[in-house]
């Protein structure tokens, strides 16, 4: 029998970090042999299977990234920026697949994570849904057809607990419209409006942020003109599509050079 891609997930007691476990545990593609949690958090050094309530599964709750890396294929991350970019740098040392879903990065850890991936695969998306990357290649093609008599505007609501705004599929979205129309997004963008702020500028790509509840994910792309507007919308009701995508990433790298994918490479879009 084909041996299983080798999976580790960080951040393990996250509600990302459980779902991807449970979705590992449970999986015939791939085979999970480590996970982590932060120094001193209340997890390490126990049984994981007893940590999330259930039965023991053999499975020891690390503090120690690199040595669970070393005998891993893939690590799933979902953590935050500052994490990540450490665990980028031990994928590097154990040259393993990193699968990247954390949000809020800026610049430099964009550049940092562009060297790390001349030594490993890393696949990064603000999304791992099916339905959100084919929101974003659509975004693109009508941005490319319609001119700047159509105001761009995204919408994103969220649950109560997210930490960053607008989030990584916002962000997504919008740099897809940029590419469309030719520009960068860092030039046209307009990320909030309070106050007595003028009329919007020509060619501007907005964003908006709703926070509230146990949102799991919506996204509107709206062009709008003069008579007209096109609303193109996806509505996220379960974290599994998101599990689902990251794992399918984990195992879609496995063959792969280094270099930085995302999931429009992996879903072949």
């Amino acid at each position: 029998m084909k041996n299983l891609p080798k999976v580790a997930i960080v951040g393990a007691s996250g509600r990302m970090g459980q779902m991807l476990i449970k979705a590992s545990l449970a999986s015939d593609k791939v085979k999970l042999v480590g996970v982590t949690e932060r120094n001193s958090h209340e997890w390490i050094g126990r049984d994981l299977g007893v940590c999330m309530g259930t039965s023991e599964n053999g499975i020891t709750v690390s503090d120690d990234p690199l040595g669970i890396f070393k005998g891993a294929d893939a690590v799933i991350d979902f953590t935050t920026p500052k994490a990540t970019i450490e665990h980028a740098r031990l994928a590097v040392e154990s040259k393993i697949v990193h699968v990247i879903g954390t949000t809020g990065m800026d610049d430099s850890h964009l550049n940092l994570l562009e060297t790390f991936a001349k030594e490993i695969p890393i696949i990064r998306a603000g999304n791992m849904s099916l339905g959100v990357n084919l929101l974003t290649l659509l975004t693109k093609k009508i941005s490319a057809v319609l001119d700047e008599d159509f105001d761009i505007e995204i919408v994103e609501s969220h649950h109560r607990h997210k930490v960053d705004a607008p989030s990584g599929t916002a962000l997504m979205l919008g740099h897809a419209a940029a590419e469309g129309r030719g520009v960068k997004l860092l030039n046209v963008e307009d990320r909030g409006r309070d106050g007595i702020t003028g009329a919007r500028t020509r060619g501007d790509i907005g964003f908006h942020a709703i926070r509230g509840g146990d949102v799991v994910g919506e996204h509107d792309v709206i062009f709008a003109a003069d008579g007209e507007r096109i609303v193109l919308r996806h509505l996220a009701t379960d974290r599994q599509i998101f599990v689902r995508g990251a794992l399918r990433a984990a195992i879609w790298a496995q063959d792969k050079d280094a270099g930085e994918y995302d999931m429009m490479d992996v879903l072949g879009l």
